[in-house]
């Protein structure tokens, strides 16, 4: 079972250049590392090419999407293991991927898991890689979706649905609307949770927000009501809905406790019942960098929750308005990027 890897890059950096590291490291020499470079300005071209790999350049950006796609046609390999340009590997990624391929004739596509030792050091890159982590760790192993930073899937399955939806021209939920097109096709999708790769993104607020916000929730908002996976696993567990609520209960009874010191008491229940319900989430933040930065975690967690789900009513007001049979990226993100 010969396993191609795909990997799309702009201005990968320093990440990219550990990613090719770790490949070189602990992939076998006659493996083949596809790369595409989706334009940009650096030296990720040369920079892939010294380290032996099979380049394709494209001179301007159009998202991962498109570079994975053409990666996946020029591939030779049975299997297709993408990864993303900001990830390393494991000594035991690439051979799990084999294995399971070749022991399980059911499984279509399977996706991985970062591990809990995330590369960029600062408190908000710590907490968003850990939480994805523990999201994946606690996952159902039946995926429902597919994960385009650690995802492997059988060739000519791949192309026989077409690969990602090149009309995704930024980095956003490409990989989810292929999961989810392979679930509907009957297809199975197993969450590997110990195939794990480490993730290096140095997440700041700005591009936290702009990337969770315009790039994830909006249109996989789109995507959960234009195939109605309403499933309950991973980020759409019941669990998260159900904080999503009390959040905004405690956003609106919070000032109004300056009017009426009622709604202190009222505004405790929430934040109590906010606690209570994601009480396994802190207690993993706990066990894995302790007291302190649990309790840090608590407040990007709170606010994690308040603009899931305003996305998801304006995702949701999007696609029942304008544009419910054309499920793309907003044109706002276009606004964004001039």
């Amino acid at each position: 079972m010969i396993v191609s890897i795909v990997i799309p890059v702009y201005n990968g950096g320093e990440s990219f250049q550990k990613c090719l590291s770790s490949l070189q490291q602990f992939v076998p020499p006659e493996t083949e590392v596809v790369v595409v470079v989706d334009g940009g300005t650096d030296r990720s071209e040369q920079l892939a090419r010294s380290f032996g790999a099979k380049v394709v350049t494209f001179p301007t950006a159009s998202g991962p999407a498109r570079a994975r796609n053409h990666g996946a046609k020029i591939a030779t390999g049975d299997i297709l293991l993408f990864l993303d340009a900001d990830v390393t590997i494991h000594a035991d990624t690439l051979p799990q991927v084999r294995k399971i391929f070749e022991e399980r004739s059911d499984v279509a596509a399977l996706i991985g898991s970062y591990d809990d030792a995330p590369g960029a050091p600062n408190f908000l890159s710590q907490y968003k890689n850990l939480f994805h982590h523990y999201t994946h760790q606690t996952g159902v192993t039946e995926a429902s979706t597919f994960w385009g930073a650690c995802g492997a899937i059988r060739r000519d399955v791949f192309l026989e649905l077409g690969g990602f939806d090149e009309n995704y021209r930024y980095p956003s939920v490409e990989d989810i609307d292929l999961g989810y097109r392979l679930k509907k096709a009957g297809y199975r999708i197993e969450l590997c949770k110990t195939v794990l790769v480490k993730h290096l993104k140095c997440w700041r607020l700005l591009n936290l927000l702009k990337a969770e916000f315009f790039y994830r929730a909006l249109p996989w908002t789109e995507l959960i009501w234009r195939d109605r996976q309403f499933v309950n696993d991973l980020n759409l567990q019941i669990s998260s809905r159900i904080s999503i609520i009390l959040a905004y209960c405690l956003a609106i009874s919070v000032p109004i406790a300056f009017l009426w010191i009622g709604a202190v008491a009222i505004a405790m229940l929430f934040g109590l019942a906010l606690l209570f319900i994601n009480w396994p989430v802190y207690q993993f933040f706990y066990q894995q960098r302790g007291g302190w930065f649990a309790c840090g975690t608590v407040f990007w967690h709170w606010l994690y929750f308040l603009y899931g789900g305003l996305a998801f009513a304006i995702g949701t007001i999007r696609y029942h308005s304008v544009s419910r049979h054309t499920p793309h990226q907003p044109k706002l993100l276009e606004i964004l990027e001039l």
